[in-house]
């Protein structure tokens, strides 16, 4: 009998010790950022982050709670009882931020509004993407991404410019065999002309003809689309601002192509600049219904040009 009550006395004196162990409280994050790997590894991890965490708590969360999950894990709370925090460690869900960057759009533009919308700094969102990409313009191709929340401007830029080079990559030895970035600058260079002036995705592979038709015979390119670069992205281009404008954006003083992407490009504006459509067309108007009508002769582009006036 004496036995049996020790037992339970040492029991209950157990349970009490582990309640209250448990029901201590613990200072933490809104976020946790967590390692892939085992229940001692993520334990360590947290320990070296001033979490103090002992075996009880290995133990709790490798048997009887679900191991937590790798990456940014949303706690919520700035002080917690010890063992409402294991337990949001095995439940939480990843905290992110979601990022989504339209076509068309310039780095200038995004930058901004990236450092607006998730309170980053747009100076250093700009250095990191100088150093991390590959390209002045076009670097990241446009998606929504998720974005783990807590990261700095450098990390957020390696995600976004990663994702897309990856993307990049894939496409380039598909259509041409090898990723060579300088080749692959120009085909995004052409891309992002065929962005800003095709109408619809349907119009694409024929702007990207016309494109091609006229850096073949030497012919300016004298599209409006290329000097809504960087600032000017949604800036009307004027006749006075296709005689002011001195960059090698303006494609009505300078032949050839500019010298990199206006702009952010899709897939489908990539695809067309590799694969355009075989026409001998030169010239394109947009018409009444707001998509282009595409002619080889000047005497009909004029004809185009004074319907679509007429209708004004």
């Amino acid at each position: 009998m004496k036995f049996i009550s020790f037992v339970l006395k040492l029991s209950i004196f157990i349970l009490i010790s582990l309640i209250f162990y448990f029901s201590l409280p613990i200072k933490t994050t809104k976020t946790v950022v967590l390692p892939q790997g085992s229940i001692t590894k993520v334990v360590e991890h947290l320990k070296k982050q001033g979490y103090k965490l002992t075996t009880l708590d290995t133990y709790l969360l490798a048997y009887l709670l679900d191991p937590p999950k790798s990456g940014t894990l949303l706690i919520g709370g700035e002080k917690m009882s010890r063992f409402a925090f294991l337990r949001k460690l095995s439940s939480a869900k990843e905290a992110i931020n979601v990022v989504t960057l339209i076509p068309g759009e310039t780095k200038v533009i995004f930058l901004e509004e990236l450092a607006k919308n998730h309170a980053l700094d747009v100076k250093k969102l700009n250095k990191a993407y100088d150093e991390l990409s590959s390209y002045k313009e076009a670097g990241v191709i446009p998606e929504t991404y998720h974005i783990p929340k807590d990261i700095d401007e450098k990390r957020v830029i390696e995600i976004l410019v990663k994702q897309s080079e990856i993307e990049y990559e894939k496409m380039a030895k598909k259509y041409l065999k090898r990723y060579d970035k300088k080749e692959w600058n120009r085909v995004l260079t052409i891309a992002s002309i065929i962005q800003k002036e095709a109408a619809n995705k349907e119009e694409m592979p024929i702007i990207a003809s016309v494109i091609y038709n006229r850096l073949k015979i030497g012919m300016a390119l004298q599209m409006d689309g290329t000097l809504n670069y960087g600032k000017y992205s949604h800036i009307k281009v004027t006749p006075k601002r296709i005689k002011t404008d001195k960059s090698r954006f303006n494609t009505y003083l300078h032949r050839g192509l500019p010298p990199y992407p206006v702009c952010s490009v899709s897939k489908e504006a990539i695809l067309a600049a590799l694969k355009p459509k075989e026409t001998d067309y030169l010239y394109f108007m947009k018409n009444r219904s707001g998509v282009h009508d595409f002619t080889s002769s000047y005497q009909e582009h004029l004809r185009n040009i004074n319907r679509a006036k007429a209708k004004k």
